[in-house]
């Protein structure tokens, strides 16, 4: 409370001389001016102000016992609703100011029973359990505040889910009452059945002034883009539902329509397209033969064909994210809410569609423009080794006969042994560096080593010595015109086993291809940052503990990020073996062939997807196989079947 007074134009100076009653006078009104400024300072640097102490606490959820608050019918009513909002109109995002974590802040006004002059209560309902189960989410997540003055968006605690338990004008009245109102700036309400007889909108009839509405009815009409936010309508039914996981292979339908009671036009249109694409729209309406319940509310029909209801959706991440419970549709609004005020820490659209565990492929990359990479700088070649000396040597003198070769590098990957001196290795006309690991990880020849200037690699195990020299430039050639693949020359496939339910692993010489091993094959120096800092920690250990399928692991890493096949070279007869290592590799290991299967598996169910393309396809030079002279072809040093 505040208390002013008049004062001369001569002001204090006239008190000494003024009489005993009047300098009593003015005393005291300067007593109560300066115990109001006392109080108003207090109010103010308090650390929670008097709004703020009544937050959103567990014992304030009752409606019967939250404080009484009468409307007269002479309240104010809020205007109907402003069509023309957007974010930069109705919003005000400076109140939302900077903060280092980039989110806003909500603030949750307390619960209220509001009534008429007569008693009546606005609502037929009161507080339902699906709007307390979301005030309770939110006040539950980081973006909640109890301290009114830091939030940048409220939300009154006024239960408007259903309009048909309202009283329109009346919980209009109670909005407008609200101490923050502002014409609705910056309040956002939450409806899941708008419209009522005899028009049924499509959008909350209750006046609301410029309030931003996320709403689970909205038309073309009614939707304000990029200010409402249009969200699923819960069902209680659905809380106990547990959708399974989606199986491995094609999906059957292309689009599912589920959604009973359509518009007779909307209704037409899904049937006309179901004309024109057959079984790859599967349209969905109420079952007419079952008995009414909860039972029969969770089947749908086609044709007679019953259908379990939500089963039949198979967006078990989807479901699970953004419509199972009031918590995941409360949440998921004040996110979208959130990207929009602060768009440079926005969610990417793989963020937003990708399951947690593949959520690190939405790095950006460089590799989709339509350009080739110059010839000029070259390859690195990047050699893998433990102790095999001798091929190694051999490896590093063929890979220096290649016009390409800018420099090579040698990953030593034994911490017990030494490398060989400098003066026994190969002579060769390009840069040779020696780099020594920390420990003995196959992924080691996946590290982006600041060696590596060029932005094409070739990584190479140190026993594969039957690739010639035009073999290998071939491949780089090949990698210039796809450098967003993975280009190599021994391929392998992955079949799904019918009969185990699971993926398998093949190695035979067959027609198509969906890896190509990394003992042999050119990707760019961007796939080793993704591969070292975002690859799945699931995934990195499985490699180290096995010491097994990095090279798989790399294959789905290139088709996750790309959604592309890789590209094998050449069609080398040598490569026919099980896995081309020598005598003491690893993979003659009778076991090997099985890890190889569990770890498409398991690497599968790491990314929640099988990322892996098949293809018919391999990249030969010109005049290969004709009947030409061979100094006449670009490449006469090719291996052939």
């Amino acid at each position: 409370m505040y208390a002013s007074g008049k004062y001369s134009s001569r002001g204090p100076a006239l008190i000494p001389r003024m009489k005993t009653k009047h300098r009593i006078y003015y005393i005291t009104l300067f007593s109560v001016v300066l115990l109001g400024l006392i109080a108003t300072g207090m109010f103010q640097f308090w650390p929670h102000s008097i709004e703020s102490a009544a937050d959103w606490t567990l014992d304030k959820r009752s409606v019967h016992d939250a404080p009484l608050v009468r409307l007269s019918v002479s309240s104010l009513i809020p205007e109907r609703g402003d069509l023309s909002c957007r974010m930069h109109t109705c919003f005000d995002v400076y109140r939302c100011g900077y903060n280092p974590k980039n989110r806003i802040k909500v603030y949750i006004y307390p619960l209220q029973k509001f009534v008429d002059e007569l008693g009546v209560p606005i609502s037929s309902t009161g507080l339902s359990r699906e709007y307390n189960d979301l005030l309770s989410a939110i006040s539950d997540s980081d973006f909640y505040t109890d301290d009114v003055t830091r939030a940048c968006l409220f939300i009154p605690s006024i239960d408007v889910l259903n309009q048909n338990s309202l009283r329109i004008r009346e919980t209009a009245q109670a909005l407008a009452m609200l101490p923050r109102w502002d014409k609705g700036m910056n309040h956002l309400l939450f409806n899941m059945l708008p419209g009522g007889p005899p028009d049924y909108n499509t959008a909350l009839d209750v006046p609301r002034d410029r309030v931003l509405l996320a709403g689970g009815g909205f038309s073309t009409w009614t939707y304000r883009q990029g200010y409402d936010v249009s969200i699923p309508v819960y069902s209680p039914l659905s809380a106990d539902v547990e959708l399974p996981e989606r199986q491995p292979g094609p999906r059957r339908y292309f689009i599912l329509s589920s959604q009973t009671a359509i518009h007779r036009e909307y209704r037409a249109e899904l049937e006309r397209l179901k004309e024109e694409n057959g079984e790859a729209l599967l349209l969905l309406d109420k079952c007419s033969n079952l008995s009414q319940g909860a039972a029969s509310a969770r089947k749908r029909c086609f044709k007679g064909q019953i259908y379990d209801y939500p089963q039949i959706l198979q967006a078990h991440w989807f479901w699970e994210a953004y419509f199972s419970s009031m918590k995941a549709i409360g949440l998921t609004t004040l996110q979208i809410i959130n990207d929009r005020i602060y768009p440079y820490a926005a969610r990417t659209y793989e963020q937003w569609n990708n399951p947690p565990v593949v959520k690190w492929s939405s790095v950006n990359s460089p590799l989709f423009l339509p350009l080739i990479p110059p010839r000029a700088p070259g390859f690195t070649a990047v050699v893998l080794t433990y102790d095999r000396v001798e091929s190694l040597f051999r490896v590093i003198t063929e890979i220096s006969k290649v016009p390409s070769l800018a420099k090579l590098l040698v990953v030593w990957n034994n911490q017990n042994k030494s490398p060989p001196e400098e003066s026994l290795w190969p002579k060769i006309g390009v840069p040779l560096k020696v780099v020594r690991t920390k420990e003995n990880k196959l992924s080691n020849r996946f590290f982006p080593y600041d060696e590596i200037e060029t932005e094409a690699v070739l990584a190479i195990d140190d026993d594969i010595i039957m690739l010639t020299s035009d073999e290998l430039q071939f491949g780089y050639e090949v990698w210039r015109e796809f450098p967003d693949r993975l280009v190599g020359y021994p391929g392998r496939l992955h079949l799904w086993d019918h009969e185990m339910g699971k993926w398998k692993y093949e190695s035979e010489w067959t027609n198509e291809v969906s890896m190509v091993l990394t003992g042999a094959a050119f990707y760019h120096k961007y796939f080793s940052y993704v591969y070292t800092y975002k690859m799945p920690l699931d995934i990195k250990n499985w490699e180290y503990t096995h010491m097994n399928c990095e090279d798989i692991a790399m294959n789905f890493l290139v088709a996750n990020i790309t959604g592309k096949a890789p590209i094998k070279v050449t069609p080398r007869k040598k490569f026919k073996c099980p896995e081309c290592t020598a005598i003491d590799g690893l993979s003659l290991d009778q076991t090997h062939m099985v890890e190889r299967s569990e770890c498409i598996n398991k690497f599968a169910s790491v990314f929640g997807t099988m990322p892996l393309k098949v293809v018919e396809h391999r990249a030969d030079p010109v005049l290969y196989k004709d009947d030409f002279p061979e100094k006449l072809k670009s490449f006469p040093n090719i291996g052939s079947l």
